[in-house]
Parts: structure tokens; sequence; C-alpha cells
């Protein structure tokens, strides 16, 4: 259901703006997307998880969030960020 630290660091590289980012919301919206995954996972084996599924519905609006954000203030960032990512299909 975590994500590894080593998995973390990667998606940090990838989506980072600058050496040492892991504020910017590119960086926040990936990490978030990848504990999504995970966890839509682990509710295809343990659909009565609902505490954990509390947890999940938290993400998905806090990464809704940060995408309005970034959509707010610079539509072309969250445009490659979509589409990096595979949202919005």
């Amino acid at each position: 259901m975590t994500i590894t630290a080593e998995r973390k660091e990667a998606l940090i590289k990838e989506y980072a703006r600058a050496e040492g980012d892991t504020g910017s919301p590119e960086v926040q919206v990936s990490i978030l997307t990848e504990r999504i995954t995970n966890l839509t996972e682990h509710f295809k084996g343990h659909h009565k998880d609902n505490h954990s599924r509390r947890g999940l519905l938290m993400m998905v609006n806090k990464r809704r969030s940060l995408l309005d954000y970034l959509k707010k203030k610079d539509q072309a960032r969250y445009a490659d960020l979509i589409a990096k990512l595979g949202l919005r299909k």
C-alpha cells in the first residue's frame, strides 16, 4: 500500500522542476498518483477495507486540489503533467 523510498526518489527525480525540488505540485501529484494506484490495487483483494478507503478518498481530493491550483497558475504545466501521468482519459 505504501511506496518504497527508491520509488519515491525516482518520482521526485522525474517530476522535479529543479535539483532538490520535493514540494512542487508536479512532484506532489505524482507521488499521490502512485499511492492512489497502489491503494486501488489493494482494494481489488480487500473490498471491505473501509478505513483505507477513507484515506484513498482524502488522497484523491488532495490531488484534485493540487491539480486545480496548477491549472489556475500555469495551464501548460498542468497539461504536461496530465499527459505524463495519464490522467483525464
